[in-house]
C-alpha cells in the first residue's frame, strides 16, 4: 500500500494541451504538447481509441509532472497524463473550474 507521504511526493499540476498529433510508431499514442504555466512539454499518451487530435486541443487535463522523462517507442514523455478507463471507454481527468495552468493538484 502507498503512504500518505508516497502520494505527497506526487506533483499533479493542471496543464493545457497545445497540440496533439499521432505518434510515427504507435497506433494507440499520441504525441501531445502541452503547457504547463511556467513550462512546455511534450507527453506520449495510450488516448488515441478515445479521443481525436481535434478534441484535444484546448483540453485542461493534469498531469504527474514529476515523473521521470521515458522514450515511448522512440518519442520522450516527460510526465503523464491522468486519465479513466471502464467499458464505455477513456475520460481524460481534468478540473471542475477553469484555474491557472501549473496549479496544484492535492
Amino acid at each position: 500500500m502507498a503512504t500518505i507521504q508516497d502520494f505527497m511526493n506526487i506533483e499533479l499540476k493542471v496543464a493545457e494541451i497545445k497540440e496533439a498529433k499521432d505518434h510515427p510508431n504507435a497506433d494507440r499514442l499520441f504525441v501531445l504538447q502541452i503547457d504547463l504555466g511556467d513550462e512546455q512539454r511534450q507527453l506520449v499518451a495510450g488516448i488515441r481509441g478515445g479521443y481525436s487530435a481535434e478534441e484535444l486541443v484546448g483540453k485542461k487535463i493534469v498531469v504527474v509532472a514529476n515523473l521521470e522523462p521515458a522514450v515511448i517507442r522512440g518519442e520522450e514523455s516527460q510526465g503523464m497524463l491522468l486519465a479513466a478507463k471502464d467499458e464505455n471507454g477513456i475520460a481524460l481527468l481534468s478540473p471542475e473550474r477553469d484555474v491557472a495552468l501549473g496549479s496544484r493538484v492535492k
